[in-house]
């Protein structure tokens, strides 16, 4: 298996390389690059993940904590919780953001057309089932 660190800095070079637009297996899905602070290193990380934009706002994002369908939250999630925001490269354009956790029926709303759109969501959610509800952040444009 491959370093995850490595995919990342290879997905981000690309992101930037082709203003926001990557291939291979997310090639045509939108991707944001999320930046945040280690909430105990204090260390600025960046994390490129799947995104869903907001219906009709369009300074809103939703991105979803799947971990790759891991029985574990990502590290990334944890930051931006804790920190209450963090910021993230949208295209060409890099912007602050407040984070929401969204609950109940409306995280529910979200993450299913985000799992009709790309059913790998889908999957990650049956491979968590009984073990953690897949958190869905809200990004709203600072």
């Amino acid at each position: 298996m491959t370093d995850p660190n490595d995919w990342n800095a290879k997905t981000i070079a690309e992101f930037r390389a082709n203003e926001g637009q990557v291939g291979g297996v997310f090639e045509g899905a939108p991707i944001v690059l999320l930046h945040h602070l280690g909430r105990r290193s204090g260390q600025e990380h960046v994390t490129p993940v799947m995104y869903l934009p907001h219906e009709t706002e369009p300074g809103i994002i939703y991105v979803f904590a799947t971990r790759g369908g891991a029985p574990a939250n990502p590290d990334w999630y944890y930051n931006l919780a804790t920190a209450g925001g963090g910021s993230v490269e949208r295209g060409t354009e890099t912007y602050g953001v407040t984070i929401r956790d969204l609950s109940g029926a409306e995280r529910d709303r979200v993450y299913a057309e985000q799992a009709r759109r790309y059913p790998g969501f889908a999957e990650y959610a049956r491979q968590t089932a009984g073990v953690r509800t897949i958190p869905v952040l809200e990004l709203t444009r600072s």
